[in-house]
């Protein structure tokens, strides 16, 4: 769009995290303005996966992390040699999930990231139903190969959008920012002022 930028139009297929199977298929318009970043995203999904599926999945999956009696603190998600401990699997799903915001934020059009590795992980009990985990996480950026250092701040709970809070090495400021004010699963972002 002469003067303003590139839009894109995608068609893509999306897939569990974990299973890896087809769960839906999405339509987006991407427009990455001049001088802007994130770019503005306009998508519409039509899901594949039974949404009662995907409830019973995402409070499995809230029951695992609510029943720990001890806060779960790890390092190294995955290890040098790409395994993740079973036991560590639901913190590394939740990371994954908190870190696409900060991906997504920070990407530009020449610009990308995926998350490489989860450096340490704590999780902090609440006296609510929400879950609170803390991360530093690696992001790799491409093209430029760099390894970026984030704190990450996530907050929990099924039925309700994910609350993300981030901190990068490279910025000097802290993010807090949502994808919209309907609740979801752990994809979403929760609309609560936190003082911490």
């Amino acid at each position: 769009i002469p003067g303003v930028g590139h839009k894109y139009y995608l068609q893509f297929t999306t897939e569990d995290y974990r299973s890896r199977e087809n769960v839906g298929s999405c339509l987006a318009t991407v427009l990455f303005e001049k001088g802007n970043s994130p770019p503005a995203v306009t998508i519409n999904c039509a899901d594949t996966k039974d949404e009662k599926q995907i409830q019973e999945e995402d409070n499995a999956f809230y029951q695992k992390l609510k029943q720990q009696t001890k806060p779960i603190v790890a390092n190294d998600i995955p290890d040098s040699y790409g395994n993740i401990e079973p036991a560590f699997e639901p913190v590394w799903a939740l990371a994954v999930v908190g870190s696409s915001k900060i991906m997504w934020e920070k990407s530009t059009e020449n610009l990308s990231y995926s998350m490489a590795q989860v450096k340490s992980a704590k999780q902090w009990i609440r006296q609510d139903d929400f879950i609170e985990f803390d991360y530093t996480v690696l992001l790799h950026e491409i093209p430029t190969q760099e390894m970026i250092s984030c704190h990450l701040r996530v907050i929990w709970l099924p039925g309700h959008p994910l609350k993300v809070k981030y901190f990068c090495a490279s910025d000097n400021q802290w993010f807090e920012e949502t994808s919209g004010m309907e609740s979801g699963s752990a994809a979403g972002i929760l609309q609560e002022k936190e003082e911490n």
